[in-house]
């Protein structure tokens, strides 16, 4: 008899819930044990047996935040976390289940890894910030759905925050930040780095460019050994120095005048020119 071949799994997310859903639900008398025998004993087996029995509702929480544009695997990383610490904190004794405790720490989790990961610059750093992140598209699109336009006002009266503070957070979720290393279809090897153009010189535009840097910089040095020493070093001091002497501190050290100094500088330069770009024969 021929095995009957099995579909192949190739989606992560697919195979991840292929996986968790293979850990049966506990009853509420199950999980009361279980949770008992880690707050008590520090039972790592108890704890790993509570989280996984609840990773598929770390799965449902996840989705509803898949409009913010994240990877669904990251927010359901960011909520397993807020699971763990849920497991942690849990007292089995207060007479509620789990999950029902756990959804605010899986919440809280995947709130902060959105509001971190939206922007480079921080948009969310007090509770009331974090409040109206979640909530300003939520009520914004509320009113225009009664009243067929967006207030602003209206929309901060509703979140009891400022105008301002509406405005400042609707600027800042319009222009989200992106990686250059952000892949532009998950999955595929192609980032936003691929695709902006490189617009660097070429490598032969590079050597031609030091060639004609040596070139010059060869004709520089020939010119100077026309002039004198006197006028060599009024043109370097005050034209190669990357901070150029003044005309009173040359004139100084020659014991002239700054006019005999400037007389000599434009000498210098004539002469410099001259050899630099010789006229041509008519």
């Amino acid at each position: 008899m021929s095995t009957p071949h099995l579909p192949v799994v190739t989606d992560t997310l697919e195979l991840y819930m292929a996986q968790i859903n293979r850990f049966t639900l506990l009853s509420r008398e199950e999980e009361v044990e279980l949770a008992l025998r880690y707050r008590r004993q520090g039972d790592l087996e108890a704890a790993h047996r509570l989280i996984c029995a609840n990773l598929r509702f770390v799965v449902k929480i996840a989705h509803e935040y898949r409009s913010y544009g994240m990877k669904v695997l990251d927010l359901i990383q960011e909520g397993n976390i807020g699971l763990m610490m849920a497991v942690k904190k849990f007292d089995p004794e207060r007479g509620i289940r789990l999950i029902s405790y756990a959804v605010w720490w899986i919440r809280a989790y995947i709130n902060n890894f959105i509001v971190k990961s939206w922007s480079l610059v921080k948009i969310g750093t007090t509770q009331a910030q974090k409040k109206l992140f979640f909530k300003l598209n939520q009520t914004r699109n509320a009113i225009r759905r009664l009243t067929g336009g967006e207030d602003t006002g209206e929309i901060a009266r509703e979140l009891e925050v400022r105008d301002d503070e509406v405005e400042e957070m609707a600027r800042r979720m319009a222009a989200r930040d992106s990686s250059l290393d952000l892949e532009l279809n998950e999955g595929e090897n192609y980032t936003l780095m691929d695709s902006l153009a490189d617009d660097r010189e070429n490598q032969e535009d590079q050597l031609l460019l030091k060639e004609e840097d040596r070139i010059l910089t060869g004709q520089v040095a020939a010119a100077l050994q026309k002039l004198n020493d006197r006028e060599r070093r009024i043109v370097h001091d005050r034209i190669l120095q990357d901070h150029p002497r003044t005309l009173r501190e040359l004139a100084d050290d020659y014991g002239i005048s700054r006019e005999r100094v400037r007389q000599l500088e434009k000498n210098a330069l004539a002469k410099l020119k001259g050899v630099l770009y010789p006229i041509a024969p008519a």
